[in-house]
């Protein structure tokens, strides 16, 4: 296929075999780096990628198979541009034209301009977005891109319309920024236009878009999460314009308006920039939508006018491939105008008996897709039922590209874009030029699994530079909230909060075990010390309940490391990365490099390590330096308001059942066994430095579980981690609840009480063995009880459960 697709216009060379002055500055700059150097900057651009780029979507997955940026830049001279430029805005306006009609008074239909057969049929098209009365409110068509290719004769030509979710503008965005940083003399060199004012004149345009013409209303990306292949993109541009970055389940209608679920109450939404099909935006108008999917009443909000959405419901049926053979004929009825940039050949074949027609001249082969369907793949046969296009493709035009280290011609599609305010459109001075490899689809959403090159104009310095006009308006109310942040991304980040938590317990409590284990044979002491690790491991789902330590034998609890514990820690180094993506949007490109790398690092580390003791405890020490990392952005980075407030509770709740679980297990032991838990105590909470340097080498129960458990000083002790709950809260609801503060002064009080409760015991030992285990595993429960109720209060956003009495004396909890 790739060998019918090749052979189009070179874009670098013209036809005396000299290069095209627009292509002499970025061949200068190759010229001068030599292949080895050009090798240097395409190794420097994966490096890019791969650190805050696609690459790092989800740490440890191949980005690079979704996405590969090559070094050398696309340019398009000027005055082509601007000729492109006139086309692309022209196909808009009509296309937006064509859908105000189908979508309204349906004359084009009427008057057979348009087959009827081929709208009604097509998938795409929203029975329920039409208005019987009157035209649809417009525009119809916000976001609009076009893929386009340049046959022999230099002409460019429409392969693919894209209506629905035109996609690629956040990868493009990209990819300007990675060039920049990897091949900075091309940029020095060409000089490219720059493109942030067209994310500037698209973020006023947003703003222009409001119900019924209201001043500066609240906007929001409707994202489908972070499963989307797309969810970078959405990432991306929600940065760009200033928008919060939302998924169905963070919007509910009340009142026949559009609502954004925060912690601190509920927010209007009134224009929603959606990336969501549109056959999932509301089940009570879809039925066949997936089940879960959707807001209910949202596009009964958009047709009383209480909410724009953009693009319109429906706006997709624009990019049936058939409808290409009508729109030539097409802008001179309804614009007044010729068609400025033409369709490919198409022709519209509404059943296997109309026959092929014959292939124009300069042509490749005719490419049948499925007439109404814009987002269905292509395929070189035709298929043998139902309505087809059949567009007629030439060789596609070829640019060099690196591959391999050197220079190839590579085929490529050019995809532009432009957006529109309702009265007119803007066109973003460059594009995404996709590379077609071997078995590529050659249209779709991107990146799609591309290689592509960063498409872009050569600035004039004459030319003056358009942007947003500065802005004016009342003074803005200052606020210092904490809640006002979507319900589900507490819940993200408090649950990143405990796995990084439960991830730094499991490379503490391995490595502890490591440690003795390659001693040899164990003293009395340190099998002691094997058997409460051996536990903890258990409790911690590390270790099967089988591997038991004993004098004889320890292979059993070796190989349990190697067989159980080492899945786990991968398994929570996988959620983690998982939970790091879909908080993206909260944290800075340098906050979530950090993460990302050293999450990748010690994923790395524990895959390339042999299997053998030394090498596992080795591979876990980047997980260590991990969950560091975690701590000091959340102490140095994140602002304190809600996102840290959340995290950090769920690091305070996980560590101090950790630390209250682990304590209670070493010190389940007869008394005369007492040193080696609390020797293991230390270790565990990091704190025999701290010990050492306050009691010398003295080893008693009341000052050691003093530091462990009552010493609010102590960051790895309980007391800690209860008054930082505390303050948390309280600084995100101004008082923490009456029930909730209760409990956290009643279990602080119970830590603090431990020490003078030693100290007065005949015998040290003998307390706290008698009496602690039970104590402290009491308060690990209570400690989880409180974690389901935050969970309860702040997420689920329900009301506290109640106990109601029945006859019968019991108590049942009734949750609303």
């Amino acid at each position: 296929m790739l060998e019918l697709l090749a052979g189009g216009p070179d874009e670098m060379v013209s036809g005396e075999g000299r290069i095209r002055p627009h292509w002499r500055g970025v061949m200068g700059v190759v010229g001068g780096l030599g292949r080895a150097g050009l090798a240097e900057r395409g190794e420097r651009l994966a490096r890019a990628m791969a650190d805050d780029g696609v690459a790092s979507l989800l740490p440890g997955a191949s980005g690079a198979a979704l996405w590969r940026l090559d070094p050398l830049p696309l340019p398009i001279p000027a005055e082509e541009f601007e000729a492109l430029a006139a086309g692309i805005t022209q196909r808009a306006r009509l296309l937006d034209a064509i859908l105000a009609d189908l979508y309204g008074p349906q004359d084009l239909l009427t008057s057979g301009q348009i087959p009827a057969p081929l709208i009604f049929a097509s998938p795409a098209f929203q029975r329920t977005a039409r208005r019987s009365k009157g035209p649809p409110r417009r525009p119809l068509l916000h976001l609009y891109a076009v893929d386009l290719v340049r046959g022999h004769d230099g002409k460019w030509a429409v392969l693919q319309d894209r209506t629905g979710l035109a996609s690629g503008l956040g990868q493009l965005r990209e990819n300007r920024r990675l060039i920049g940083t990897a091949m900075p003399e091309i940029a020095r060199a060409t000089q490219p236009r720059s493109i942030s004012p067209f994310f500037e004149l698209w973020q006023e345009a947003l703003g222009r878009l409001g119900p019924h013409g209201m001043n500066d209303p609240a906007i929001a990306l409707l994202s489908p999460g972070t499963r989307d292949p797309h969810w970078f993109e959405h990432v991306v541009l929600s940065r760009e314009l200033g928008c919060a970055l939302v998924e169905t389940g963070d919007l509910t209608m009340r009142g026949g308006a559009l609502f954004l679920k925060t912690l601190s109450g509920l927010q209007p939404v009134d224009v929603v920039l959606s990336r969501v099909d549109a056959a999932s935006l509301d089940p009570l108008d879809q039925p066949e939508a997936p089940a879960g999917s959707g807001v209910p009443g949202l596009l009964d909000a958009v047709r009383h006018g209480a909410l724009t959405l953009l693009n319109a419901p429906g706006a997709a049926l624009a990019e049936m491939p058939a409808l290409g053979a009508w729109l030539g004929a097409l802008a001179p009825s309804m614009l007044g105008e010729a068609l400025q940039l033409p369709n490919l050949p198409t022709h519209w074949l509404p059943d296997a008996a109309t026959p092929t027609p014959a292939l124009p001249e300069g042509h490749a082969h005719w490419v049948f897709r499925p007439a109404g369907q814009g987002s269905a793949s292509e395929s070189l046969e035709r298929p043998g039922q139902g309505a087809v296009a059949a567009i007629a493709l030439p060789p596609l035009p070829v640019a060099p590209a690196l591959e391999g280290g050197a220079l190839t011609p590579a085929p490529f599609i050019l995809r532009m874009f432009a957006v529109s305010d309702g009265a007119s459109w803007q066109v973003l001075p460059g594009g995404i030029a996709r590379l077609v490899t071997p078995g590529a689809k050659l249209t779709g959403r991107l990146p799609g699994g591309g290689w592509c090159k960063d498409a872009w104009v050569p600035a004039d310095p004459s030319e003056a530079i358009i942007g947003p006009a500065a802005q004016s308006g009342p003074p803005i109310a200052i606020r210092r909230t904490a809640g006002a942040i979507p319900s589900r991304v507490a819940d993200n980040l408090f649950w990143l909060g405990r796995y990084v938590e439960r991830l730094d317990r499991a490379a503490r409590l391995m490595r502890a075990t490591i440690t003795r284990l390659r001693r040899g044979a164990p003293l009395p002491r340190e099998l002691a010390e094997l058997g409460t690790l051996a536990t903890c491991l258990r409790e911690a789902q590390l270790l099967d309940e089988e591997a038991r330590p004993s004098a004889g034998n320890l292979a059993s609890l070796a190989n349990a490391l190697e067989a159980v514990g080492r899945p786990a820690v991968r398994q929570l180094q996988g959620t983690i990365g998982t939970l790091v993506e879909s908080v993206r949007d909260r944290l800075t490109a340098d906050m979530h490099a950090t993460l990302t790398q050293t999450l990748r690092a010690a994923e790395e580390a524990l895959d390339n390590s042999a299997p053998e003791l030394p090498d596992l405890a080795r591979a876990l020490l980047p997980s260590l330096r991990f969950a560091n990392a975690v701590a000091g952005i959340a102490s140095e980075n994140m602002v304190r308001g809600g996102a840290r407030l959340f995290l950090e509770l769920g690091r305070r709740i996980e560590r101090a059942m950790a630390v209250a679980s682990e304590v209670a297990v070493a010190l389940d032991a007869p008394a005369q066994r007492i040193e080696a838990g609390l020797r293991l105590t230390l270790e565990l909470c990091d704190s025999v430095i701290t010990y050492r340097s306050r009691y010398l080498a003295v080893l008693q129960p009341a000052p050691a579980l003093d530091l462990v458990l009552a010493d609010a000083s102590n960051p790895r002790g309980l007391a800690f981690q209860l008054e930082a709950i505390g303050t948390a809260l309280r600084e995100l609801s101004g008082e923490a609840e009456a029930e909730t503060a209760r409990e956290l002064r009643r279990l602080l009080a119970e830590a603090e009480a431990i020490t003078p409760r030693l100290l007065a015991a005949p015998d040290q030992a003998e307390a706290a063995t008698a009496e602690l285990p039970a104590l402290l595993r009491g308060m690990a429960g209570e400690i989880a009880t409180l974690s389901d109720q935050l969970s309860r209060r702040y997420f689920a956003l329900l009301p506290p459960a109640r106990a109601v009495g029945v006859d019968m004396g019991e108590a049942a909890i009734l949750t609303a």
